[in-house]
């Protein structure tokens, strides 16, 4: 307790870190206030078919996502997801389409066009899903609206609150990595997943207790387990290979420098959690194309697709989340730059020759450490849908691991390895009383 409190104040005394943490906390509290700011025209106190609707399924788990934006008819009800759906094809545009593979060779001009292209299909994916949403909005929520509102001035100036919503969303993340503490989106993210926290968490209980499913026990179990997993995605963000690297000895003036050996960490996840942040962003394709009202109408596949404990659901995640590991790590780890970095220092590895050897060498471990990482993060994907055949509530069962708990966990660590840094920079004593803490990038920057 005396070492937490002393850490505490070793944060405050740094001004800059100091700032940041104030700055971050101000943008999240402007978002989480913008959560509650009802669309205009909408009775906040007439949603309760909207509410209903989103407590379970895939839209519970947008919801989730939204920080309840979604249910309550905020303003930033379509959240932050339709950005991460444009960086998906804009990186699938950058490995297919040759004029993105220039622009990715470019630096950091190319950088700046491809994120301006990024938020050009944004707007166009919100453009699409605003007047969906507010179709499902008129379908579940009728007696809510006013009833001498203008349908259709309704319907363009509300579009357009919503798609405006989710580019302010987007600035605020931009501005947490700017000013603030740790990955601004992600952090974003993460701030809607635990403002749905303690209201999981409370009708769990209630449910254990009044349902009489094991009660206090069968919750104190639960939570067991959860912290079980927990710890096994931290495994997972921080678990590494380390591959030995010995530096020939070299004349610098009249002494002999070189000769150390270190090592290269591969990080057995190396595409962190962007994997299960496509995937997901992937599944809520369709019920933004079939629209949100015509759920009842579709055939039984596609519903079983808004269902986040159907098979099919299940099944396409996991092999979406394979997919998408094996993606992400390619374009993460460049194994032939890796091997001429290491060539240009007179570093190589033992008993593997220089160049395309150990471009191979480096190669194939990637390859064998990415599958087992792969199904792990898909096992934790998937685990919300076996806690819900447990009986566990839809809301609560989301916490047991999927994107909740992977975000959650890796996002958490990044920002307290970006804390740690400014401690030891200062000549503090770190956030722990031995080792560092490793976040999901940490380690890899060296090749």
């Amino acid at each position: 307790m005396r070492k937490a409190i002393e850490t505490l104040k070793n944060i405050w005394k740094i001004e800059d870190l100091r700032q940041r943490i104030l700055i971050t906390v101000l943008f999240v509290a402007i978002y989480r206030f913008g959560s509650y700011v009802v669309l205009p025209g909408i009775n906040p106190s007439m949603l309760t078919q909207l509410r209903e609707q989103t407590s379970e399924g895939l839209l519970a788990l947008l919801n989730m996502f939204s920080g309840g934006a979604f249910s309550n008819a905020s303003i930033f009800a379509l959240g932050i997801m339709p950005y991460i759906s444009a960086s998906i094809v804009i990186q699938l545009l950058g490995i297919a389409v040759p004029y993105f593979q220039k622009l990715q060779r470019e630096g950091e001009s190319g950088r700046r066009k491809m994120n301006q292209y990024t938020r050009y299909l944004t707007i166009f994916i919100l453009l699409i899903q605003g007047p969906s949403y507010l179709l499902n909005l008129k379908y579940q929520a009728g007696p809510s609206l006013n009833a001498s509102l203008d349908w259709t001035l309704f319907m363009f100036t509300s579009t357009i609150i919503l798609a405006a919503g989710s580019m302010f969303i987007l600035w605020l993340g931009e501005r947490i990595t700017d000013k603030g503490v740790g990955n601004g989106i992600s952090f974003i993210i993460l701030i809607g997943i635990i403002a749905r926290l303690p209201q999981a968490f409370f009708q769990e209980v209630v449910s254990r207790i009044t349902d009489k499913t094991g009660g206090l026990v069968m919750f104190l179990i639960e939570i067991v387990i959860l912290l079980i997993v927990t710890a096994l995605a931290i495994l997972l963000v921080q678990g590494v290979r380390k591959v030995p690297v010995q530096y020939a000895k070299k004349v610098v003036g009249n002494k002999q420098v070189g000769g150390a050996r270190q090592y290269i960490p591969l990080k057995v996840n190396a595409a962190n959690v962007m994997p299960i942040i496509f995937a997901q962003a992937i599944m809520f394709i369709p019920i933004s194309l079939i629209g949100f009202t015509d759920l009842n109408n579709s055939s039984s596949f596609l519903r079983s697709l808004t269902d986040s404990t159907s098979f099919w659901y299940n099944f396409i995640f996991a092999i979406l989340n394979i997919l998408f590991t094996y993606f992400y790590t390619a374009i993460t780890i460049n194994p032939t730059q890796m091997a001429e970095d290491m060539k240009r220092n007179n570093g190589f590895i033992p008993g593997v020759k220089p160049g395309k050897k150990t471009a191979d060498y480096i190669d194939d471990i990637m390859s064998r450490i990415t599958l087992p990482g792969a199904l792990f993060l898909t096992f934790i994907a998937i685990m919300p849908a076996f806690a819900g055949l447990f009986g566990v509530q839809n809301e609560f069962a989301h916490f047991f691991g999927g994107t909740s708990l992977l975000i959650t966990v890796g996002v958490v660590l990044d920002t307290l390895q970006q804390i740690e840094s400014h401690l030891l920079m200062r000549h503090y004593d770190g956030l722990l009383k031995s080792g560092r803490i490793k976040g999901r990038s940490a380690g890899i920057a060296a090749y």
